[in-house]
């Protein structure tokens, strides 16, 4: 089986590619592909995230193991694409270069049939072009009214003698 994916740089203009791979590759040839279609050299780190319909991170798999306990996270070059994305689970983050964050939307668009003569990873569509730094990141909290704050935990910053704290605590 072939995946279709479109893969999306999550920034304002369209820059995108569409790829087909083998459903059997693992996700480090994903990568590769990646990387060559947008242009970028390989040589930085990158993790792929499992999501959810919104695009909320899940479970992360990277391009080597970092973590403190070797074997607790999985790794790209052992895990297939066939089993992390399939019809129900269409999408996944791709972050390359965890310097610049590089971040990609990557959906499922397809299965399709092998074709007969066709070279895979195959990248069958590119549209616009990467800019030359990475797109920030806007990273919104939600606004807490001070008020709010105040009533919620019953606190009266002018009376500074009956807050609950030894200010000589060191």
């Amino acid at each position: 089986m072939i995946y279709r994916f479109r893969i999306i740089l999550d920034t304002h203009e369209d820059v995108f590619r569409d790829l087909e791979i083998e459903a059997t590759a693992t996700l480090e040839d994903f990568h590769n592909a990646i990387t060559q279609s947008f242009g970028f050299d390989g040589q930085e780190m990158a993790s792929f995230y499992t999501t959810n319909e919104l695009w909320e991170e899940d479970e992360e798999i990277s391009l080597f193991d970092v973590s403190d306990e070797p074997g607790s996270v999985r790794i790209m070059g052992e895990t297939y694409l066939e089993d992390v994305v399939d019809k129900e689970k269409t999408r996944l983050l791709y972050v390359y270069d965890f310097l610049n964050m590089w971040t990609f939307m990557v959906e499922l668009a397809d299965i399709a049939e092998t074709e007969t003569g066709q070279i895979y990873p195959n990248l069958m569509y590119s549209h616009g072009e990467i800019p030359e730094e990475a797109p920030e990141k806007e990273f919104i909290a939600e606004e807490v009214e001070d008020d709010d704050f105040e009533e919620e935990f019953d606190l009266d910053p002018e009376d500074y003698d009956n807050l609950d704290f030894d200010e000589n605590w060191n």
